[in-house]
């Protein structure tokens, strides 16, 4: 599984870079004037480079044994400027808008936005030439998927950013086509002598005894019958609008089979999702927290076993990987029809990494770069290394064959590892490398498993809302509009749910998604999804 951390940017917010104009930095290296570069270098050379990274790992990026491992290869050490997650953006943006500009920024975390906008400006650089001349490995990716060179481009052409790329499955079966995955509490139903629901009616049963006939036994009215993070990727509940129609995800946007643009949020199956929310939560049986609660707080109480049903993407990360909890399957609604949405997911962020125009070495930088496309170091970039002796190992090498295999987890969360051992930034990993350069993840086979056989068959449609990479004019007039129209369908998504007047207040909403430019907004969506397939 390698979604470390799913960077979902919904919102970009015009002029939110001001990019310094300078392409002098007293943050960049000197010039080291080297021509036809290879490694290792005889003479040690330091670049500069900005990245974020989880508050689980080192705080010197240099600490972690895969960069140790990668400057012992190439001889350049990297000096880096590291910040936590929280706080990455905001140091990212200030040091763009000073123009104090490293080398190169590893793990940009850019929008289209903010790639097109940071272009423009002549912050950042477009790589194409680099990658031609300089990159043989990241070539190959782009040879055996020319797909990824057509969403890497931008529309002008060029290719600014070097992205990180993960198969795991393709299509329907590919592992990010549902994110929302329902945990239900399958030792509450074996103690309750209750089957699993197969309905959205059976389900509301099932969480009422969960809340009145005590199944964890302690006598107390302890359990919470089902949690969530409202308007949060993996853990909302979003799964459960497939049972009243197209349903719902993460950016509230699906495509039908004739290949219309749909905005879920303004579908009346919709409505009649938000008033069964609303139901339960009249009966007592949402978690309180789950409008306000973060995930911190959404792990600890998933770790004491107190939910009936509760929604994420891999129930390790909550529950632990055990017997207690199993995937609920797709339910029939009031109609009987099944339906399960998919998520406009894939394994692509294409603003993973940029250089900066303050950076005089480009030929050593590209080629740095292209040591991260190697297939071994790929998969060890995106989800840890062997051979660690200070700390649990994701892999080990099999000396014979060159393939770094996963070792058991041992009750480690997946992501707590990754985010200690990994170190993201632009990779590739493509289908083919599962049972050559390494072993599939476990936790990921298993999961691939359960979308095969409990998803995949009750999906109905049979495409995603593809990354259509836009023209920075329509970037602006999408982000204009994504700013209120957003913000106002989540506000009221969790309103209604709790106050019960989705009913009276529809024809009202449907009228101030209007006037927030949703027409419009559909427009230039529909404009992208039929340009994207010409």
């Amino acid at each position: 599984m390698g979604k470390i951390r799913k960077i979902m940017s919904i919102f970009i917010v015009s002029g939110l870079l001001i990019a310094g104009c300078s392409k002098e930095s007293s943050s960049a290296s000197k010039d080291y004037g080297l021509k036809n570069v290879t490694f290792p270098l005889k003479e040690k050379v330091t670049l500069k480079f900005m990245i974020q990274s989880s508050p689980l790992a080192p705080k010197d990026p240099n600490d972690k044994l895969i960069f140790k491992r990668l400057e012992k290869k190439t001889n350049v050490h990297i000096e880096w400027t590291n910040y936590t997650y929280d706080s990455f953006a905001e140091k990212r943006n200030l040091a763009i808008a000073s123009g104090e500009l490293p080398d190169a920024i590893f793990y940009a975390g850019l929008s289209d936005y903010e790639l097109l906008k940071l272009a423009a400006d002549g912050t950042i650089i477009p790589v194409d030439d680099l990658i031609e001349k300089y990159m043989p490995n990241f070539k190959r990716v782009l040879e055996k998927r020319p797909e990824y060179r057509k969403l890497i481009t931008a529309p002008d052409g060029h290719i600014y950013a070097f992205p990180w790329i993960e198969e795991l499955g393709s299509g329907k079966e590919s592992i990010h086509s549902v994110d929302c995955f329902p945990w239900i509490n399958v030792e509450w139903l074996k103690k309750l002598g209750l089957k699993m629901p197969k309905t959205t009616e059976e389900l509301k049963k099932v969480l009422i005894a969960f809340k009145t006939q005590d199944p964890n036994g302690n006598g107390k009215a302890d359990e919470i019958p089902m949690s969530f993070i409202i308007n949060h990727g993996a853990e909302d509940p979003a799964f459960l609008f497939g049972s009243f129609g197209l349903g719902d995800n993460w950016d509230h946007t699906v495509v039908t089979n004739d290949g219309k643009v749909v905005f879920t949020a303004a579908q009346e199956g919709y409505k009649e999702a938000i008033k069964y929310l609303s139901e339960l939560y009249k009966e007592g049986l949402i978690d309180e927290e789950a409008f306000e609660q973060d995930f911190n707080t959404y792990v600890a109480k998933g770790k004491a076993g107190r939910y009936g049903l509760y929604f994420t993407w891999d129930k390790a990360n909550i529950t632990g990987m055990n017997d207690k909890y199993d995937l609920m399957p797709p339910l029939a609604g009031p109609t009987g029809e099944i339906n399960v949405t998919r998520t406009n997911g894939m394994g692509l962020d294409r603003g993973r990494m940029v250089i900066m125009s303050a950076n005089k070495n480009l030929e050593l930088t590209a080629k740095w770069i292209d040591q991260l496309y190697e297939p071994s170091q790929s998969v060890q970039n995106n989800w840890g290394t062997y051979g660690d002796t200070k700390q649990q190992n994701i892999f080990e090498l099999d000396k014979k064959t060159g393939m770094l295999k996963h070792l058991p987890l041992n009750g480690t969360a997946p992501v707590e590892l990754r985010e200690k051992t990994s170190v993201g930034g632009p990779l590739a990993i493509l289908d083919e490398y599962y049972g050559k350069v390494t072993t599939m993840p476990p936790d990921a086979a298993w999961r691939l498993d359960l979308m095969k056989k409990v998803m995949v068959p009750h999906m109905k449609a049979d495409n995603i809302y593809p990354k259509v990479f836009f023209s920075l004019d329509e970037l602006k007039e999408l982000s204009k509009i994504e700013t209120d129209l957003f913000s106002y369908v989540n506000r009221k998504r969790a309103e209604w749910i709790k106050n019960g007047k989705v009913e009276e207040e529809w024809p009202e909403y449907l009228a101030e998604l209007k006037r927030l430019g949703l027409n419009r907004w559909l427009e230039i969506k529909q404009s992208g999804y039929d340009r994207f397939y010409k």
